[in-house]
């Protein structure tokens, strides 16, 4: 496994090197046809929930545009984005992707992704999206993809479960050192059967809050990482004191759940993931989501505004599509029509169109999540920089090491190092 990660690594690198090479967008024809007969792909990542959801708004789609043919495709987070990278070293990507915002500089600066400025107002409406909201997928004064939806970091928690073990239920925003004491006083209840939670140190989103609760990001506007080592194995090293009182859910037994989380496969009772997340869980878990609740991360400094709306994902069209037009009319459809919105609800985050939001029925959850993203509002900061080049594999990297510490292979000192190493090859690049 991880000669094919090295080597899908050096792939990667490859396929931008060459997809840099290509030639700038011609903008729509003015010739094209709406009627003619079209073939185009789409790829998202995602379960086979969100697949269901898909399916039926393409079927709604071609209700307006039966001469459009969308074939749509589908991977795991991790594979999507290998899957992407393979494609960009033939300029061989999808004609329309669901995007992720942390590779969103990396494609548009290697010329990838199709300048929409061209086809907006035209073919793709962006009278429904606030200037700000529009303004998230301009990629050095270049708008190469659309929002979706947005959402925030938040925490999961499964009340029937938590019910059913016998421990009392979490409220949300304490302190981590309470957090840790509240998921062992599940995990004791549970009897083996159940845990509190997961290692939340194995999620690089946790790292990020915990120092915008200190004034820093991650990285600034050029790239710069505004942490040290020290402040990884600290990190790192209260995780490791959180998994030696056996709180935490053991990373083997995750592993043999996978790729369901911990918490999809009904083991743990609270999860810190995006919020948009929620209709994933309730595929996974079926009759027994009736319990998902929603409630604010635990705090690491009181007032700080550690928590941000991102982009829950967003639509881009590839440069080398050969048909933008229709692609450009697909996006449209699934960023903005309230039929989307009601095949979709808030599995891709709350609509960042107003238009798409219209035609979006809250059901419970989604009613959670809205009610959630307002209750955070006094939490809520100015969102970080643009993530630089190569955060994805960054990300993946915090994730894999995390996991490592969980299973014992590495020490902190040695998982920091490795950390460093990683980032620092990635941002040379």
């Amino acid at each position: 496994m991880k000669r094919f990660k090295i080597a899908m690594a050096a792939v990667a690198s490859a396929a931008l090197l060459l997809a840099g090479c290509g030639g700038e967008p011609e903008g729509p024809s003015s010739d094209f046809d709406p009627n003619a007969p079209v073939t185009l792909d789409l790829a998202f990542w995602g379960n086979d929930t969100r697949a269901g959801f898909y399916k039926n708004a393409i079927a709604k789609f071609n209700e307006k545009y039966p001469n459009i043919t969308v074939n749509s495709t589908f991977l795991p987070f991790p594979e999507f984005w290998e899957k992407r990278q393979i494609e960009a070293a033939g300029r061989d990507l999808p004609d329309v992707m669901q995007f992720d915002y942390a590779y969103l500089r990396q494609y548009s600066q290697n010329k990838l992704l199709l300048d929409l400025k061209p086809y907006l107002g035209k073919y793709i409406k962006t009278d429904g999206f606030a200037e700000s909201t529009l303004g998230i997928g301009v990629v050095n004064g270049v708008t190469t993809a659309l929002p979706i939806g947005t959402n925030a970091w938040a925490m999961f928690t499964n009340t029937a479960l938590i019910s059913k073990s016998g421990a009392g239920a979490y409220t949300g925003g304490t302190s981590w050192d309470e957090y840790a004491t509240w998921m062992g006083s599940v995990t004791k209840a549970g009897g083996g059967s159940v845990w509190g939670g997961t290692d939340p140190t194995g999620r690089i989103q946790n790292f990020e809050i915990s120092l915008r609760a200190n004034g820093k990001n991650l990285f600034d506007d050029a790239g710069a990482p505004q942490f040290t080592k020290a402040d990884l194995a600290d990190f790192w090293g209260k995780g490791a004191q959180v998994r030696g009182t056996g709180a935490t859910i053991p990373t083997k037994r995750l592993l043999e759940v996978a790729p369901k989380s911990g918490f999809g496969a009904g083991l743990t009772t609270s999860e810190l993931t995006w919020d948009n997340f929620g209709a994933g869980y309730a595929g996974d878990l079926g009759a027994a989501a009736s319990g998902l609740a929603l409630t604010a991360p635990p705090v690491t400094k009181a007032g700080a505004k550690d928590l941000y709306l991102k982009p829950s994902m967003l639509h881009a069209i590839a440069a080398n599509s050969e048909h933008p037009e229709a692609s450009a009319l697909l996006v449209d459809f699934l960023v903005n029509s309230q039929e989307a919105g009601a095949v979709f609800g808030t599995n891709r985050g709350l609509p960042a169109s107003s238009t798409h939001l219209a035609g979006v029925k809250l059901d419970p959850l989604s009613q959670k999540i809205l009610d959630y993203e307002t209750s955070i509002k006094e939490r809520l900061g100015q969102a970080p920089p643009v993530p630089v080049v190569g955060y994805g594999s960054i990300e993946e990297k915090f994730r894999q090491l995390g996991e490592e510490l969980g299973l014992g292979t590495v020490t902190v000192e040695q998982a920091v190092d490795q950390f460093f190493s990683e980032m620092d090859t990635i941002l040379k690049k």
